[in-house]
């Protein structure tokens, strides 16, 4: 018996495969087959790789094995969102949500077991930061997806749009924007990111990709070099008086760092914009002012905005704000020339809107000890 961890083919991505294949002696083309079989079909059992010779499959047999963290709860929307809770171990869940659209199919996926940045609007940053989630567990979630949603609603899969040639596909878009900070895991998440652009994987494009960051720095310039996708930056304030309360890791990196840097990634990403989330807080960061704030922000980086309306939990202490003050707030925004959008919101009923992805949500990291100001935010910020 052989004393080597036998490896999850879901983690390799094609420079790994080809070494792994090498190994045995086989050839470049034989990764490729391997890598088709594995992500375009979904195909986890080694015999089913009709067109791979018996010895090699004997070999992955005996080597390598394909799958996803196992799943203990699945459910679907009133509105057809759907979310699994995947289970990672030691107690530990992550969470993807499919949310189904008349042009597209987004698949939102979770780059870490909690999270370490703990914004207190985010019900994930109450459960604290557990692990890191690997390559294999990151691409696990949208293979398992992809052949739960092709299986289960074969008339709905959709060639992805704009895509020449796209084979049929459910998922025609990615955000990691699910549980924990994909820059916070760069090297797993780099992984993952190439095997969801890679052609013999499941081909999708740069644009359609798109990691949701709250600004690490650093990190940002490291993806706009290895493997530039479409970026969204977790703004959620004007100024960094208040982004310092809301996103803490604005401490580290504030506004100027952070706006330099979506500057420098502009230059290499496939959108020519980033785009800045905004969650609209009730007498926080919703003001005629902030708005102002916003738009000289806009000045200095090509971007829209994508407002998103706060979906409350208890822990947070705060309020969603009234959806006509959120119009408004857009149409200032639109009225100086700013591409605005109002997120919808979708999945409430199975909490899977932003900012819900935590299942029952402890406070692990005792982040109201940590944050004391977070339950009178609304009260004490002008």
């Amino acid at each position: 018996m052989s004393s080597v961890e036998p490896v999850n083919l879901l983690g390799l991505d094609s420079t790994k495969l080809v070494e792994l294949v090498g190994q045995w002696g086989g050839k470049p083309f034989r990764a490729r087959q391997l890598q088709r079989w594995v992500h375009q079909r979904g195909v986890s059992g080694f015999d089913d790789m009709t067109d791979l010779a018996r010895e090699f499959r004997q070999q992955l047999a005996a080597h390598c094995y394909i799958s996803a963290p196992p799943v203990s709860v699945e459910q679907r929307s009133s509105d057809g969102t759907r979310k699994w809770l995947f289970d990672v171990g030691k107690n530990n869940a992550i969470e993807t949500v499919f949310i189904p659209e008349d042009d597209r199919g987004t698949l939102c996926i979770s780059s870490q077991a909690g999270c370490t940045v703990a914004c207190p609007f985010c019900s994930t940053g109450y459960q604290g930061f557990n692990r890191n989630l690997t390559t294999a567990e990151i691409v696990g979630q949208l293979w398992y997806a992809r052949r739960v949603l092709q299986a289960d609603v074969p008339s709905a899969r959709t060639a992805a749009v704009g895509e020449a040639g796209g084979s049929d596909r459910v998922i025609s878009n990615v955000v990691m924007m699910g549980m924990g900070e994909p820059l916070l895991n760069y090297d797993q998440v780099l992984g993952a990111l190439r095997l969801m652009i890679d052609d013999n994987a499941y081909g999708l494009s740069r644009r359609r990709v798109t990691v949701s960051t709250s600004g690490v720095v650093p990190m940002m310039d490291r993806l706009g070099q290895d493997c530039p996708v479409a970026l969204a930056v977790s703004l959620h304030a004007p100024n960094d008086a208040l982004r310092d309360r809301l996103v803490p890791l604005n401490r580290k990196y504030p506004l100027a760092e952070l706006l330099a840097a979506c500057n420098r990634y502009l230059e290499h990403a496939p959108r020519d914009f980033i785009t800045f989330e905004y969650i609209m807080l009730d007498g926080v960061n919703d003001a005629p002012e902030q708005a102002s704030e916003l738009i000289a922000i806009a000045k200095q980086v090509r971007c829209k905005f994508n407002l998103i309306p706060f979906n409350p939990f208890a822990q947070s202490g705060l309020k969603r704000s009234p959806m006509p003050r959120i119009r408004l707030f857009a149409q200032r925004l639109q009225d100086a020339g700013i591409v605005t959008t109002v997120r919808k919101t979708r999945g409430d009923d199975i909490d899977a809107a932003c900012g819900q992805l935590a299942g029952d949500v402890k406070d692990r990291t005792r982040i109201n000890e940590r944050l004391p100001h977070r339950a009178t935010i609304a009260i004490t910020e002008e």
